[in-house]
């Protein structure tokens, strides 16, 4: 049984109205059932590549972090680096909790990538992660420090001209160009998602994301 929905999200300083889609796999009504968030990476991945998991428990909840998916995109918030803050998604992840009516209930986080970053630094704060029983970090870096380290090393393997053309994209912050979409290719084929054909149809929706997001280059 899968149920799907949206929780109203208010943000400071946004007029419009926004919402957070998500999807339930398991009851909800059953208080027995420890329900398991699973935060998906990115910024700006979306749930898909992570819908595999939904056997991991009986409750199992995924959801599109706002900007990407199915949830609100803001548009004219594109390069607004005050607005997207890890403090914004832990806004959004307790307030899907409360829509749900988890508030109170002992749950689960998983976090990938990305998501386990977000997961650490909500479950960081005693006042908001009270009924937090179990954290799951699933590929996530202990620190950004270390993570661009060990990415400029893995650059370093690559073909010169590929460093060369990710290098002039990431220096121009031009994500667009053939050049540099083509060299991201060869760097994702060799190091994101190993499958044959390239990508994977599991992958591919968050690959296109993260492409195109600019919630993704803004963070």
């Amino acid at each position: 049984m899968a149920v799907e929905g949206k929780a109203p999200f208010a943000i400071a300083g946004v007029t419009s109205s926004c919402s957070t889609w998500y999807k339930v796999f398991g009851d909800l009504t059953d208080s027995t059932k420890i329900p398991l968030f699973v935060l998906h990476g990115g910024p700006a991945a979306g749930h898909d590549y992570l819908l595999s998991l939904r056997t991991l428990s009986e409750l199992v909840i995924f959801y599109d972090q706002l900007g990407c998916g199915q949830s609100t995109e803001l548009p004219e918030k594109n390069e607004d680096k005050d607005f997207w803050t890890p403090t914004l998604f832990c806004n959004e992840l307790s307030n899907l909790i409360v829509h749900l009516g988890l508030g109170h209930r002992p749950i689960d986080l998983l976090g990938h990538s990305w998501g386990g970053m977000l997961a650490t630094e909500w479950a960081s704060d005693p006042s908001r992660a009270g009924n937090l029983r179990r954290l799951v970090l699933y590929g996530v870096p202990a620190s950004i420090e270390g993570h661009v380290k060990g990415m400029e090393k893995v650059r370093e393997g690559l073909p010169q001209d590929t460093q060369e053309a990710i290098r002039r994209g990431l220096e121009k912050k031009d994500y667009t160009s053939p050049e540099y979409n083509n060299a991201m290719q060869v760097f994702g084929q060799r190091h994101l998602n190993i499958s044959t054909p390239f990508p994977s149809d599991e992958i591919a929706p968050a690959l296109v994301r993260m492409a195109t997001s600019e919630v993704h280059h803004t963070m």
